[in-house]
């Protein structure tokens, strides 16, 4: 699939996209619930490579799971899993006081989803199927803000 991706050209995989020029970059854990396997593969290979830990959770449960028992950077959750869709992830990681930088993937780009995750200050709402080249920039652009300081650490909720 990755292959795929990178000969229909629409996936840099250049060295140094998703990188931050931090002391550490390689420091930086994403996690990604989606049901779909092949869709964590796929990204898997583009991010590890470029030194970034991948958590995956197939489930909004497996999800909070991971939140509650390992330290994670930024989230990206599918708005319709099993169990628990990504909203729903969201407000529960709140309640917890874990509340990591959130990206949601949708199919639907409805007027109340978007208020919905504005509310709940979701970094961004990408369109499924997800252009991974949006996705690697918008995780840059996470994990960039998060070098400088603007997001709490692992674990921590910000206000």
């Amino acid at each position: 699939m990755v292959e795929q991706a990178r000969r229909s050209g629409r996936v840099d995989v250049s060295p140094g996209i998703i990188m931050v020029q931090a002391p550490n970059p390689t420091r930086f854990t994403v996690l990604l619930a989606n049901e779909q396997e092949g869709w964590h593969q796929t990204v898997r290979q583009l991010l590890e490579p470029q030194g970034v830990q991948m958590l995956s959770a197939r489930s909004g449960r497996e999800a909070l799971q991971m939140i509650e028992t390992k330290p994670v950077h930024v989230a990206v959750l599918d708005t319709q899993m099993p169990q628990l869709g990504g909203m729903q992830v969201i407000r529960l990681m709140r309640e917890m006081h874990k509340a990591p930088p959130a990206i949601l993937l949708a199919n639907d780009l409805s007027s109340h989803l978007l208020r919905e995750a504005l509310g709940m200050r979701v970094f961004s709402v990408l369109s499924k199927p997800v252009d991974f080249n949006v996705l690697l920039d918008t995780l840059a652009r996470v994990l960039r803000r998060y070098h400088e300081s603007r997001w709490p650490g692992p674990g921590e909720t910000r206000h």
